[in-house]
């Protein structure tokens, strides 16, 4: 079983930017699929980006433009930048192998004035 770290949230103002990190254990990271989800209060959890093994992405309409997802293979991690933050992207956000179907045990993201 993967173990996943999600690091990276905090309070942001609209329109602001953050990085979110999520750090895999073992050794064969570079063959997952990996995703980013969110879950606001009182909503179901939502996927907003997934990014396969060999590289390529996709994207909720709801960020598309304004978030990126990408990968280091050889630190075993996987990055979302966040910009051009809105009041509506608050949620915590967790990490997820699709691969194993692993979760980490998210991060906070607030967009507030």
């Amino acid at each position: 079983q993967v173990q996943l770290v999600e690091s990276g949230g905090g309070l942001v103002q609209p329109g602001g930017s953050l990085r979110l990190s999520c750090a895999a254990s073992g050794s064969i990271f570079s063959i997952y699929d990996m995703g980013w989800y969110r879950q606001a209060p009182g909503k179901p959890r939502e996927v907003v980006a997934r990014i396969r093994s060999g590289g390529s992405t996709e994207y909720s309409d709801s960020v598309k433009g304004r978030f990126t997802i990408s990968r280091d293979n050889a630190k075993n991690t996987v990055y979302l930048q966040m910009n051009s933050l809105k009041p509506e992207d608050t949620a915590v956000y967790y990490c997820r192998s699709i691969t194993t179907n692993s979760w980490g045990q998210g991060t906070q993201v607030t967009v507030s004035s």
